[in-house]
């Protein structure tokens, strides 16, 4: 039987939980007391939040959520009785927040051309330049064409979310990301 994590992530989705696996390795963090939780959505921090106070009282809770998504983990960390008035005040109870999302989190900190680099170092490289021939594609900023490719077909989003933050050394990850990160290695 394993020990119970002393942290558990709430992240949003399987791409979240790629993305910070992917810098944990790079970075050489110990996850052996960490469990990275995939929500399934961040709409399901209400009910997931207090299953693990009650399951796991002792465990640190943190997370990561988008911008647009912010009150539903505001208003989950007030059901559990910490005084958030606004976003601001998340990161003192260890939610970090993609200021749009994890995609252009990870697209704008490694910058476009690293970012195909990345994607073409792969082999999906084919696939981003089919996406880039498509009419309503073709005349778009490189970084909104990046942004769809991660969400074009069914696992790339996840596979595309690894590829990127294994490119990222701990000095260049977005801030999101860098405090996540800090959060799960203090807690070692």
């Amino acid at each position: 039987m394993s020990a119970m994590p002393s942290l558990v992530a709430l992240l949003e989705g399987p791409s979240d939980v790629a993305a910070v696996r992917a810098i944990m390795r790079r970075n050489e963090i110990g996850g052996d007391h960490v469990e990275l939780r995939n929500l399934q959505g961040v709409t399901n921090i209400g009910r997931v939040l207090p299953e693990i106070r009650q399951l796991q009282p002792d465990a640190d809770v943190v997370g990561m959520c988008d911008a647009a998504e912010v009150r539903f983990v505001e208003r989950a960390l007030v059901a559990d009785g910490c005084p958030v008035s606004d976003a601001s005040d998340l990161p003192a109870y260890g939610f970090f927040v993609c200021e749009a999302d994890l995609e252009d989190e990870l697209i704008r900190a490694l910058g476009t051309e690293r970012a195909v680099a990345a994607i073409e170092g792969a082999g999906l490289g084919g696939k981003l330049q089919a996406l880039q021939m498509q009419a309503a594609w073709a005349d778009r900023p490189l970084a909104e064409q990046l942004h769809r490719f991660c969400g074009v077909a069914s696992g790339r989003k996840e596979q595309v979310a690894a590829i990127l933050a294994a490119e990222l050394a701990r000095d260049e990850l977005p801030e999101p990301l860098s405090m996540l990160a800090d959060r799960i290695a203090w807690s070692a």
